[in-house]
């Protein structure tokens, strides 16, 4: 009987630790190129590196690309288990746990190429109308000023061609993005738009765990040390220029 119950139980231990390192973890995020996008090299350099870092860490992952809002309810009701890119912001931490940042990003205004629209500071900004991604966090100064002329639209796209159109003065979004978006923009919105010199914000990049997943807290954990082993290795540097960054 003890050889009977001593198998037993290291068949049970060992089918829980397979089951485990078989956890699938739910990803979403929205189409961002270069950072998220199915179209995209493994499917963008966000998705490649967390795909790539929870899977060191023993985690199968599959990923979905939705709308944003979509993305952050769905993280919000415990429909998935990551958004993989994240920007900080108070309110967030309601309904996930932020990773470490991976990633930088640099947001930048835009303007239309005959306007005279400059920006030092925000308050130079209180009379001109913004279009800004409907859910986005962009910065808690930004966010906060009630005296900002917003405009929530879906997406970046509609956001510049609302912007080449005339329809708003301005708009904002991270640099490498919208770079790569204009590319596939019509002549008429890409060569009548440019970016205002100085930067609103340098936000950092996160991977937002549910906290509905009773692991939240390891998973980040895990995260965190495998991006700093592939940071070590020359891994994630080599993924960087991979996607063209």
């Amino acid at each position: 009987m003890s050889r009977l119950l001593c198998a037993a139980v290291l068949l049970g231990m060992l089918l829980i630790a397979q089951g485990a390192v078989a956890q699938t973890l739910r990803l979403a995020g929205d189409a961002w190129a270069p950072y998220a996008d199915v179209s995209l090299l493994h499917d963008g350099l966000s998705t490649d590196l967390i795909r790539t870092a929870l899977g060191r860490a023993g985690y199968d992952t599959e990923y979905e690309q939705v709308p944003w809002a979509r993305a952050i309810h769905g993280l919000s009701e415990g429909r998935y288990d990551i958004v993989i890119n994240a920007w900080y912001s108070e309110d967030r931490t309601r309904i996930g746990v932020f990773s470490a940042p991976y990633l930088i990003n640099h947001l930048r205004f835009l303007r239309r190429k005959d306007s005279t629209i400059v920006y030092q500071t925000l308050s130079q900004l209180h009379r001109h109308s913004i279009a800004v991604v409907r859910g986005y966090a962009y910065s808690p100064e930004f966010d906060a000023d009630v005296e900002l002329k917003k405009v929530p639209v879906a997406n970046f796209s509609t956001a510049v061609r609302m912007l080449a159109a005339g329809r708003v003065e301005l708009t904002v979004e991270d640099e490498y993005a919208a770079r790569f978006a204009l590319l596939h923009e019509p002549a008429e919105v890409r060569d009548n738009v440019e970016f205002l010199p100085r930067s609103l914000i340098e936000n950092s990049l996160h991977m937002l765990v549910s906290v509905k997943l009773a692991a939240h807290q390891q998973i980040v954990m895990d995260f965190d040390k495998a991006i700093a082993e592939m940071k070590a290795d020359g891994t994630y540097d080599k993924m960087i220029k991979l996607h063209g960054l």
